[in-house]
């Protein structure tokens, strides 16, 4: 059979209909893998060219979807294997002290992504599981996988994030049972060394994180320094991909949003969410002076009992803007809002 009929979606409407049903999972699955929205949505096309392909051949001795997540993890582990890791400042660098920080740019570093909620969550009606599942892709979950070897990484995310059963993994990576225990054991204690953050997720927001994003805003539009401090945790942590500085604590913080970061000022919010967590599209004024504001930075807050104890700045608005959906820039009509 040519690659023509075996590609062709009109001829296996099957698989056409588990191409559809299964897209945002398999991409959750490729974004906890390998950390980037864009290789993931990659990953997921690159499996489903691979199932046109091989369908033919499928002999159904596994479900469509558990052929479909053999094909996914092993794109994942070529593009693992070929040396993509990804990583946040806080993993290179040592935190700066606003009076001698700058921005160095690391441009030959592959840093962790932001993904928008509805492309790697599905819906589901269980309160437990869509908890479970935005656990699974806050920032700092999928940054400390970053640290697992590929096989260790794909174990724990079917094990304990999807709930396979160890024989359907160790027959989806073509190993044993054993093999797989031992390598959520090893996933388990590398992770428990990565000391996470706890991170509260956004959607749908309780009365009091609500209450929280609304001063954020209103301070941050405000560019009032003194009264958005008091809803950061004393060891919250401000950090701007591309640029390797992280800082830590209010008081850095709050000198560089009144020194360095003082562009900032007069800038407008637009709520969104990502990775399960409360964000902001950032505009700042025109430099030219002209009304409007134009794009600046991707806010992924973290949050946790009441306070702030991440605010992530990812400044490649070229690439994020358009991917959550967010305005290309801000007009006089918005202003008035």
């Amino acid at each position: 059979m040519s690659d023509l009929a075996t590609t062709s979606p009109e001829l296996d409407p099957e698989l056409d209909a588990a191409m559809d049903r299964y897209r945002v999972e398999l991409t959750g699955y490729c974004y906890r893998m390998l950390g980037s929205a864009f290789d993931a949505e990659d990953a997921v096309q690159d499996t489903y060219v691979r199932a046109w392909r091989a369908y033919a051949k499928f002999e159904g001795r596994s479900s469509l979807r558990s052929w479909l997540y053999r094909i996914a993890t092993n794109v994942c582990l070529d593009l693992l294997n070929a040396g993509k890791k990804r990583a946040r400042p806080m993993d290179l660098t040592a935190p700066q002290h606003q009076a001698s920080a700058v921005l160095n740019e690391r441009p030959e570093v592959t840093w962790l992504e932001p993904v928008p909620d509805g492309r790697v969550l599905p819906q589901t009606a269980d309160p437990a599981e869509m908890a479970l599942a935005k656990e699974s892709v806050r920032l700092a979950f999928v940054a400390a996988l970053q640290h697992l070897p590929a096989k260790q990484r794909a174990v724990l995310i079917l094990r304990e994030v999807l709930a396979w059963k160890a024989d359907e993994v160790a027959q989806l990576l073509e190993t044993t049972v054993a093999s797989v225990n031992s390598a959520l054991q090893r996933a388990r204690a590398t992770l428990s060394g990565q000391a996470l953050r706890p991170s509260e997720p956004a959607d749908p927001l309780d009365a009091e994180q609500a209450k929280l994003l609304e001063r954020y805003l209103s301070a941050f539009e405000a560019y009032d320094i003194t009264r958005l401090t008091t809803l950061l945790h004393e060891d919250a942590v401000l950090s701007m991909p591309p640029f390797d500085l992280w800082l830590r604590g209010p008081q850095d913080i709050a000198a560089w949003h009144l020194n360095q970061g003082i562009g900032c000022k007069g800038s407008r919010l637009i709520p969104t969410t990502a990775n399960g967590l409360p964000a902001f599209g950032q505009y700042r004024p025109r430099e030219d002076g002209r009304p409007g504001h134009v794009p600046w930075a991707l806010q992924v807050l973290e949050v946790s009992e009441g306070r702030i104890v991440g605010l992530n700045a990812f400044l490649d608005t070229a690439r994020w803007f358009p991917l959550f959906g967010l305005p290309e820039e801000l007009d006089e009509a918005h202003e008035v809002q």
